[in-house]
């Protein structure tokens, strides 16, 4: 096991712990691994697979209460895509929570952004119907703690304005939780490289499991690549086509900065189009005018 999925796996095994899970199942070469590390706060217990039947009787009786009888929780094969969980309104709450602390306690990660500010772990309703991913804090996000505030995250909120909704109606979040470093005294901001993506992915694999959306909306290349681990995605071939993400429909589209580099209706309309079957699919009614938004006169 490479050192960078071992310790996203013990990341997603203290998650799974803090969920209230008791155990988990693991192939013979993760157990191996897993053994051979020495931390001072041990994941959850592990144990080997022995017979299906006898397995599948003892998640019977130890599933945690929160998750689905449906989905037996296990350490899945990368980690972040462990089947999904089943909870209301309040325990998606409670469980986002002790996710973010999580996050935050890990200084492992943490000591990857050197220079970032804060944590920027996802903000909305944990029961939204819709959810919005997108790359990477930038300077404005780290400065406040949230996602999606600068000028490209002020066109995300006018474009779920015009859906009818608001922010606190949707959750939005991003593949990674801190700004990426750019060097001392520098301006802007830089897209997040492989390795930042493939240890900040099972966090936010976590956060669609928890939230459990009934349509994700990937903003952009980044989002996609970190969701998908798929290296360079070419979101103009990608954008408008459904695909699915841990079963849930997932829409991929411009990210809202693309627009501010490109303000022309034309490609405003491509995005509206994108967010429009979005509105469909989750069933919000769309009205003749919103149909009518960024047509070519």
């Amino acid at each position: 096991m490479n050192q960078q999925l071992e310790n996203a796996t013990v990341d997603y095994l203290r998650t799974l712990r803090d969920l209230g899970a008791q155990t988990v199942e693991v192939s013979a070469a993760t157990f191996d691994a897993l053994k051979s590390r020495r931390k001072k706060s041990p994941p959850l217990p592990v144990r080997r697979t022995t017979s299906a039947a006898a397995d599948d009787e003892r998640r019977e009786s130890r599933r945690p209460a929160a998750v689905s009888a449906a989905a037996p929780i296990a350490v899945p094969a990368a980690a972040g895509d462990a089947p999904p969980l089943n909870l209301d309104s309040a325990q998606k709450a409670a469980a986002l929570e002790q996710l973010a602390a999580t996050i935050s306690a890990n200084a492992e990660y943490r000591a990857m952004f050197k220079y970032a500010k804060n944590m920027v772990f996802g903000v909305g309703a944990p029961d939204a119907q819709i959810m919005f991913i997108g790359e990477a804090p930038g300077a404005d996000e780290d400065a406040q703690g949230e996602p999606f505030v600068g000028r490209a995250g002020q066109l995300l909120t006018k474009m779920i304005q015009a859906m009818g909704l608001q922010r606190a109606d949707v959750y939005i979040g991003n593949i990674l939780k801190y700004r990426p470093d750019m060097p001392p005294g520098s301006s802007g901001n830089r897209k997040p490289t492989m390795d930042e993506i493939a240890v900040s992915r099972p966090y936010i694999c976590e956060q669609v499991r928890i939230i459990r959306p009934k349509a994700l909306v990937a903003l952009g290349n980044t989002a996609i690549e970190g969701l998908f681990k798929t290296g360079r995605a070419a979101i103009t071939q990608r954008r408008g086509q459904w695909t699915e993400f841990q079963g849930i429909p997932l829409m991929p589209t411009y990210h809202p900065a693309y627009l501010l580099r490109n303000p022309v209706n034309s490609e405003k309309r491509k995005v509206w189009e994108d967010l429009l079957q979005v509105m469909a699919r989750v069933g919000l009614t769309v009205s003749d005018k919103q149909r009518r938004y960024f047509l070519t006169k």
